[in-house]
């Protein structure tokens, strides 16, 4: 050992770490180990590996192990090499000089949560630290055997393992759509009670039930602003599935309905996963906010209501029956979704 790194270890002079990971995605074992590390050092590099074609793309890896470690220099590499020594001869050079570009400075401590890093810190240098509870052999430890890949597959059995960008990335909204008196929020409550998802109501109901009246096209406008911002306040605290009883395309469907136009700002709003076309197939009910009574009217907006949906290019499933038989059909909807 060189008097230097003796001096580094012993506490004099800068302590610098280095690890590497594909972190697809990261979860609480990752972000244990780099915390963990990062608390035994000054300065601490991560390196963050994708290939072309993964399941999740690198950049978006990189963007969020930046948000994760921000007190660590988090670098990216994407190019393809190999993956293992058994894949090449020149296994070892190669990673070597993926290494030196990333950390350029002489590594004092690399650390691991496995025991490939005992090698990996023979080539490239630095005192192996063998952080975590998987190399440490804790099988039952829930953390320490976690899976990316089983991660991938079910996200939702994994979620509160999950930082909040990879939830977010993983979390589904499906939104309710349908002329009055289809049933949206019925449903939405029967969603929720078989899966625990988060329900945003429809704050035009609250509008209308305060503001009587005629509705202008600034009411409108609010109404589908409000809406929009409801979602998106109330999505951190969902977990894999959020259902909006409406949203700014259901606005939109209304202000063509009642003042015959579809503002673009409506039809630009930030949009579900997947629409739950609700078929106008149950009665009519007058719950005291409703418009449209007459048979032809409710055919007309169920149209609309429609063609807002094929208009924005949203994927959505239509929805028909009463009863069990129209919480089933949203059920296998939901489920069919990617």
């Amino acid at each position: 050992m060189g008097a230097g790194r003796a001096q580094r270890r012993g506490g004099r002079g800068v302590k610098r770490g280095f690890l590497l990971g594909k972190f697809m995605p990261p979860h609480a074992g990752h972000l244990s180990l780099i915390r963990a590390a990062r608390a035994l050092v000054d300065e601490l590099t991560v390196l963050v590996c994708w290939l072309p074609g993964d399941p999740i793309p690198g950049v978006t890896r990189l963007g969020w192990m930046r948000a994760l470690a921000p007190d660590c220099r988090v670098v990216g590499h994407g190019a393809l090499v190999p993956q293992a020594p058994e894949d090449s001869a020149d296994f070892w050079p190669i990673w070597r000089a993926i290494v030196a570009a990333a950390h350029p400075e002489p590594i004092d401590t690399l650390f691991a949560g496995e025991a490939y890093g005992a090698e990996l810190a023979r080539q490239v240098g630095g005192l192996f630290v063998p952080l975590g509870g998987r190399v440490l052999g804790l099988a039952d430890d829930p953390v320490a055997g976690l899976s990316t890949s089983a991660i991938r597959a079910d996200p939702g059995a994994h979620w509160r393992y999950l930082p909040a960008p990879v939830q977010a990335h993983y979390r589904r909204t499906v939104c309710l759509h349908g002329a009055e008196s289809t049933g949206k929020s019925t449903l939405a409550a029967a969603l929720a009670a078989g899966t625990g998802a988060l329900i945003v109501g429809e704050y035009g109901r609250s509008h209308c039930e305060v503001h009587r009246g005629p509705l202008s096209l600034d009411d409108l406008l609010l109404i589908g602003r409000a809406q929009t911002a409801m979602i998106a306040a109330a999505a951190p605290w969902a977990g894999p599935l959020l259902i909006a009883d409406t949203d700014a395309l259901m606005t939109a469907a209304w202000t063509e309905m009642l003042l015959g136009q579809r503002p673009g700002e409506l039809m630009a709003a930030p949009r579900a996963d997947l629409y739950l076309l609700l078929e106008p197939d149950l009665p009519w009910v007058d719950d005291g906010t409703r418009f449209f009574s007459d048979a032809a009217d409710r055919h007309r907006f169920a149209r609309i209501v429609e063609q807002v949906l094929i208009d924005a290019g949203v994927p959505f499933a239509r929805i028909a029956g009463q009863g069990a038989a129209r919480l089933e059909a949203a059920r296998a909807a939901i489920g069919a979704m990617t």
